[in-house]
């Protein structure tokens, strides 16, 4: 199977799970727990739940896209990045994320 340049198999090495992905599912768990239970109502909570359940897919998948997952964490970010008790979360799944690498860079 051909990918695209940014994409990363993330199941089946050798006998266990990436640990990356392992990491990464952990992460967006937690913080969907954590946004779910958040007594304020927030114009964006509905954006941080889609992209939350885009990330928990994508790992599901075992083919997560890097420039796509950097897409969704700053949508989450922006939605819930003023909600301070939903700061930890959003950094484990962050630094998740950066577990995968930096996005190869634009061609001209």
């Amino acid at each position: 199977m051909l990918r695209s340049v940014g994409q990363t198999r993330v199941t089946g090495r050798g006998n266990g799970e990436d640990p990356r992905a392992a990491e990464l599912r952990a992460a967006v768990a937690r913080l969907r727990r954590e946004l779910a239970g958040h007594p304020a109502d927030f114009s964006d909570r509905g954006i941080a739940e889609d992209e939350l359940a885009v990330l928990a897919a994508m790992v599901a998948a075992g083919d997560p896209e890097i420039p796509r997952m950097r897409r969704s964490l700053l949508l989450i970010a922006g939605a819930i990045g003023s909600v301070s008790a939903l700061s930890p979360g959003l950094m484990q799944v962050r630094t998740a994320v950066d577990l995968f690498g930096d996005t190869p860079p634009r061609r001209p």
